[in-house]
């Protein structure tokens, strides 16, 4: 008897009537979703990586969903795992900027022709990722006029407060406060001393407080893989088509470095030069 056959003994191997693992997953429609326009070698790249990003940002906006939910509902410890679980989907999307850099400035512009328009600047998730964490600003809703549901999602997302919103009412609620949470905006969070107050009383005395602890350091954690991310996609971009303008009209790297600037939670940053 053959290794394979040893190994393999009791195995299923008829699925002529049978879900198998490519049924499951759907897998003919994701890998026969590649459709390069260009004869460029590179970029089949190109394309990989940007719905792989995607998928990844499925599952983020999946668990970042589930964590506001768990959250709202006093559930802190099933929110956690779901935060931890982002900020681990953002080192995954960050390993993908190494693949991506092995595309050299001649190789790309190969096929940059072939994009037209079309910008990662345009992906209506990771705006939505961005509004969910109280990144908003509502003239981007512009981008996605054309398609219906991902407009409709994103003005849904307006509608709600923020994930980070959520955390601070239920800081406001664990020291008596008014809420200082606010209602749902459509413009970025701007950071409150108040709020900052706060969660140095939540820091200065952690174990009377540690649910809360644990959720500003979980945020924290998650912005910081957001902004590897950030950093990374900009010194992808510079390494690869310099400061030209990009392919949506935005200004390329100037765009991306300011958006290095962007703080996500301001005050948990803020509180540690305070204590």
């Amino acid at each position: 008897m053959s290794d394979f056959d040893a190994a393999s003994r009791g195995a299923k191997m008829d699925f002529s009537k049978d879900m198998a693992y490519g049924d499951y997953l759907s897998l003919d429609p994701i890998l026969n979703a590649q459709h390069p326009l260009s004869e460029a070698h590179d970029e089949m790249l190109f394309i990989v990586q940007h719905q792989t990003s995607e998928l990844w940002m499925r599952l983020a906006l999946h668990e970042l969903e589930a964590a506001r939910r768990a959250m709202l509902s006093g559930e802190l410890p099933a929110a956690f795992k779901m935060l931890t679980r982002v900020a681990r989907i953002f080192e995954q999307l960050n390993n993908a900027w190494d693949v991506l850099r092995t595309m050299t400035p001649s190789e790309y512009t190969a096929f940059r022709p072939s994009l037209g328009n079309s910008s990662g600047f345009q992906s209506h998730q990771y705006r939505l990722v961005e509004f969910m964490l109280g990144n908003r600003n509502e003239a981007l809703m512009k981008l996605h006029k054309h398609k219906a549901d991902a407009f409709t999602r994103l003005e849904e997302e307006l509608a709600r407060p923020s994930l980070y919103q959520v955390a601070i009412s239920l800081l406001s609620a664990r020291f008596e406060e008014a809420d200082l949470a606010g209602p749902a905006a459509t413009q970025d969070w701007q950071a409150k001393q108040p709020v900052q107050d706060l969660w140095q009383q939540v820091y200065e005395d952690p174990r009377a407080h540690w649910d809360l602890y644990e959720l500003a350091e979980k945020l924290v954690d998650l912005e910081d893989y957001f902004r590897r991310w950030r950093f990374n996609h900009v010194t992808t971009v510079e390494r690869i088509i310099g400061f030209k303008r990009g392919t949506g009209g935005t200004a390329g790297v100037a765009y991306l470095r300011k958006m290095l600037e962007v703080e996500l939670f301001p005050e948990l940053w803020h509180v540690r030069g305070a204590l």
